[in-house]
């Protein structure tokens, strides 16, 4: 029997949660992470015997607390939840950033290295893997979707370093982020079946608007996603998701994207959408696109339409085939339709920032790229044929004067 004392203060909650924590470790109670009712009560009534005379309010507090630091990514799972937040970054040193609603801001919490080396493994040992210094990177995803990427000593030179790309709970429409224009040019591009890429900066949005270009995709098409990690989310009724696995401890295991490529063309698929394209799976995409595929989606990095198809070209050549330069060109020609440059603005706000037509090679052996925007709103309709089978041509209506 525990003797019950009234406290002469409010105990620190801080401390309290410390201690529970304590004794959760120690197997007092059981947490059962298929039933969070019953977890979530046994914690509760660990904190009432902690202690006994804490006001209903901070029980439940002390409980969150627990929770978070037991089940959760502790420290972080606040920012986690907070719906404004599409990135937490742990610096070396422990300093928490975030950035919130298109800013970075420095938030006042900062972790030990210790704290950050416990939640790295945390969100790595459930995937059969780990980090060390033998293995000092790391990349992961959380169950909801969210990125993970790790860096640890040595190479973080300061302390680990730790970053999550949040999974998007709301999903954004394509008129959020262009003009009336270029959102009817778009949504009819994806269902005249135009093959498209999506180029941008890290953190501009692409996989923003691959997600917004999904939601024109008929729903008795068939549709196979193949990512690194699993992020997009299509709203289509016959969708199939691949994603990429990474080597375990051993060494052993890995899938690549371009493995998944080359799985999702015996999958009868209608259209394939990569969640982005950054070496040799390029060109396993391009014939894709030119083998019945029409209507293929992807992403890449890049500063302009212009230099999108510098690095695919460039991409393609580092899948190990021989191929010329001038044959590289022409497949590039003969299988992208448009290329959508995307955005973030000082204030945060990401924007489809240009439109640009896939022209043909020239007599100099360049491929030609015709922007079909300025200064966001539509000027020009392309000229390049319908691929789709009876699918209307572009309306000169959206052409903005």
């Amino acid at each position: 029997m525990i003797p019950v004392v009234a406290p002469t203060s409010t105990p620190d909650i801080g401390s309290l949660a410390r201690r529970v924590h304590q004794r959760v470790l120690a197997g007092e109670v059981s947490l059962d992470l298929d039933e969070p009712s019953v977890t979530r009560s046994a914690v509760d009534d660990l904190v009432r015997r902690e202690a006994p005379l804490l006001p209903a309010a901070d029980v439940d507090l002390v409980t969150d607390v627990v929770l978070a630091r037991a089940v959760g990514l502790g420290p972080l799972e606040p920012l986690l939840t907070e719906p404004g937040i599409t990135d937490i970054m742990v610096n070396g040193g422990g300093r928490v950033w975030v950035e919130r609603d298109g800013r970075l801001t420095a938030t006042d919490l900062v972790l030990s290295e210790a704290t950050v080396l416990h939640l790295i493994e945390r969100v790595v040992a459930p995937l059969g893997l780990h980090v060390d210094r033998a293995s000092p990177v790391v990349d992961a995803r959380l169950v909801d979707g969210s990125r993970v990427h790790a860096v640890v000593r040595p190479l973080a030179v300061d302390g680990p370093c730790l970053t999550i790309r949040r999974f998007a709970t709301r999903t954004i429409s394509l008129d959020e982020i262009a003009g009336a224009g270029v959102v009817g040019l778009l949504a009819w591009a994806v269902g005249a079946r135009s093959n498209l890429i999506v180029s941008g900066g890290a953190g501009a949005g692409k996989t923003t608007l691959l997600n917004a270009l999904g939601a024109y995709i008929p729903d008795h098409e068939r549709v196979v996603t193949i990512e690194d990690a699993a992020e997009l989310r299509l709203p289509g009724a016959h969708v199939v998701r691949l994603e990429a696995r990474p080597p375990s401890a051993e060494g052993m295991g890995e899938v690549r994207i371009r493995e998944l490529v080359r799985a999702a063309l015996r999958m009868r698929p209608d259209r394939i959408v990569v969640g982005e394209v950054r070496s040799g799976e390029a060109l396993d995409m391009l014939q894709a696109m030119n083998t019945g595929h029409e209507g293929s989606l992807s992403t890449c990095h890049a500063n302009s339409p212009a230099d999108a198809l510098r690095r695919l070209e460039t991409m393609v050549l580092m899948a190990e085939v021989a191929l010329p330069h001038a044959v590289v060109r022409d497949q590039l020609a003969s299988a992208l339709d448009l290329v959508v440059q995307v955005g973030r603005a000082a204030d945060g706000r990401r924007a489809v920032t240009d439109v640009a037509e896939v022209g043909r090679v020239d007599g100099s052996g360049a491929l030609g790229v015709r922007s079909l925007t300025a200064a966001g709103a539509l000027v020009a309709l392309p000229d390049r044929p319908v691929r789709g089978v009876g699918a209307p041509g572009p309306d000169p209506s959206w052409v903005e004067r």
